[in-house]
C-alpha cells in the first residue's frame, strides 16, 4: 500500500471514479489505497457530487502551504501536548470530521464536534475554538447553535466566569434520548395516519408497519442508552478478596 499524500493522478482517477458511481472502497481498490483516504479527500474537497481533482490538489497544496508556516503557539495550542505528532493529529481530525459529516452534520460543525471531542480539557471557549480551526467566532457561534440544538453540546461557565461548551459522554447520552424520543413521535404520528387511511387499506399497512417497527427500535434505543449510562458512570466495585484486614 503506498503512502504519502495523493498525487494530482490519483485525484483524477478518484474524479473519474465519482463520475462512474464508483464506491469508494471500489476507488480505493484500484488505487491501492485505504477506503477512509478516499472517503476523507472526497467529503473534505466537496462531496461526491461537487469533487473536482484540480481544485482539491490546489486545495491540498495551500493547506500544505500553511501548515509549514512556523509560529508561535498561543496559550491554548495543544499541538505538542504529551508528545504528540502534530501532522498525525490533523490527520485523525479530519478523519473523525469526515465521519461525522457522514453522518449529516455540516463541515463547520462537524470541525467543532471534533475540537470538543478530542481536547484534553474537556471544554473550550469560543475564542480557543476559533483560534484552533482558524476561523471567525462567528462561524463558531453558528456551529454551537446547532449543536445545542440537537443536545450535543451544553454550555458552562469557569472560574473565570467565561463560557466553555462541552460535549462529554452525558452529553452523547442526552441526544441519544432525545432522537430516540424523537423516533417514537414518528412512531406516533404513523398510526394517525392508519385511522385516517383506514385500516387495513395498503397505506394504512405501510404506516403501521412503519409504527412498529421505529416503536420496537426507539424504545431498545433508550434501552440501551439508560444501561448503558448506569454501567459505564457507575464506579467499579472492590473485589471482596482484594479488602485489608486488620
Amino acid at each position: 500500500m503506498p503512502g504519502g499524500r495523493l498525487t494530482q493522478q490519483e485525484r483524477q482517477q478518484i474524479a473519474l471514479g465519482l463520475a462512474d458511481s464508483l464506491a469508494y472502497a471500489e476507488i480505493a481498490r484500484r488505487l491501492d489505497r485505504p477506503t477512509s483516504t478516499i472517503t476523507r479527500e472526497v467529503m473534505r474537497n466537496g462531496g461526491p457530487t461537487a469533487y473536482r481533482a484540480d481544485l482539491a490538489h490546489r486545495a491540498t497544496e495551500r493547506r500544505t502551504h500553511r501548515r509549514r508556516r512556523t509560529a508561535p503557539p498561543g496559550p491554548h495550542t495543544p499541538a505538542t501536548a504529551h508528545g504528540r505528532d502534530l501532522e498525525a493529529v490533523r490527520e485523525y481530525e479530519e478523519t473523525f470530521t469526515t465521519l461525522l459529516m457522514q453522518s449529516g452534520l455540516p463541515k463547520m460543525v462537524a470541525r467543532v464536534l471534533t475540537c470538543l471531542f478530542t481536547a484534553d480539557a474537556g471544554s473550550l471557549t469560543a475564542s480557543e475554538l476559533a483560534q484552533h480551526l482558524q476561523v471567525s467566532p462567528a462561524s463558531i457561534s453558528k456551529a454551537i447553535t446547532f449543536l445545542e440544538s440537537q443536545g450535543l453540546v451544553r454550555r458552562e461557565r469557569d472560574d473565570r466566569r467565561r463560557e466553555r461548551y462541552v460535549a462529554d459522554g452525558d452529553v452523547w447520552y442526552q441526544s441519544t434520548i432525545a432522537s430516540a424520543r424523537g423516533n417514537l413521535q414518528l412512531a406516533e404520528t404513523a398510526r394517525q395516519g392508519v385511522a385516517i387511511l383506514g385500516r387495513d387499506t395498503p397505506a394504512a399497512v405501510r404506516l403501521e408497519n412503519i409504527a412498529r417497527f421505529v416503536d420496537f427500535i426507539g424504545e431498545s434505543i433508550i434501552r440501551a442508552a439508560e444501561q448503558a449510562r448506569e454501567i459505564l458512570h457507575s464506579a467499579p466495585e472492590t473485589p471482596s478478596g482484594d479488602t485489608d484486614t486488620a
